[in-house]
């Protein structure tokens, strides 16, 4: 089958996998063809075909299930809206409130399954981790966990992770981030967080996983964050395109 030339050959795959689901040609619940048979039928890698399947599973499209492969979602139903990046330290400037982050942890670790599928990166690469704490006011707001590819960014996990990521990707390592995706959720706080977070343990919170990336299409960043429900809350905007 012909891919289009203009998108990273991960975004056409993406693409024509939506155009089946929307169609009809596979249905909520049912079975996706495997990685292997979607390479031959794409003509492309399996790097490609993982990327592709990784963007409609962290947008709620389809879900993989151990052993027995990826299946069209069903029920939930997902929202899109389009907004700019603007950091936490600028959000908070523009709230009024004085903002502040602590890192409580940084290091290179070994990846895992799931963030080698996340990121596009070989098996068991180096990633830099790192955790810091967001404040507003003094008060922490969210707990955020954030994992970056160390062959894009060696030496990461030295530098001085306060402020805006995204900025430091382009000052220190010429990586401009072009566009992330979130994802957001409601959740319960476990024990842990909420300790961190300084809230009541089972309390209601939005969780955020973000994946970022360049301008070619390449994975540079993703994240988990926790943000206290009593705190924080999200404004969708919606435009009519007249």
């Amino acid at each position: 089958m012909t891919l289009a030339k203009s998108l990273p050959l991960y975004s056409q795959v993406k693409e024509k996998l939506l155009e089946a689901i929307r169609t009809g040609v596979y249905a909520p619940g049912d079975k996706l063809p495997t990685e292997q048979e979607l390479c031959d039928r794409y003509q492309v890698s399996r790097t490609t075909v993982r990327l592709a399947l990784q963007q409609l599973e962290f947008e709620g499209r389809i879900t993989k299930i151990q052993g027995k492969g990826t299946f069209v979602q069903k029920g939930k139903i997902p929202h899109y809206t389009l907004g700019p990046i603007v950091s936490f330290s600028d959000q908070m400037q523009a709230l009024g409130k004085q903002s502040e982050s602590r890192i409580l942890e940084a290091a290179v670790i070994s990846s895992d399954q799931a963030l080698e599928e996340i990121l596009g990166i070989p098996e068991k690469s180096p990633v830099t981790k790192f955790v810091r704490l967001r404040f507003a006011d003094h008060e922490p707001v969210s707990y955020e966990v954030c994992y970056i590819p160390w062959q894009i960014a060696p030496g990461l996990s030295g530098k001085n992770l306060t402020g805006s990521l995204f900025k430091l990707l382009k000052e220190e390592y010429n990586l401009q981030v072009y566009r992330s995706v979130d994802r957001l959720e409601p959740v319960i706080i476990g024990h842990d967080v909420a300790e961190i977070l300084q809230a009541e343990p089972g309390s209601p919170a939005f969780q955020i996983k973000t994946v970022s990336y360049i301008k070619d299409g390449t994975p540079v960043e993703y994240s988990i964050g926790v943000f206290r429900s009593d705190l924080a809350n999200f404004i969708v905007e919606r435009r009519n395109n007249l």
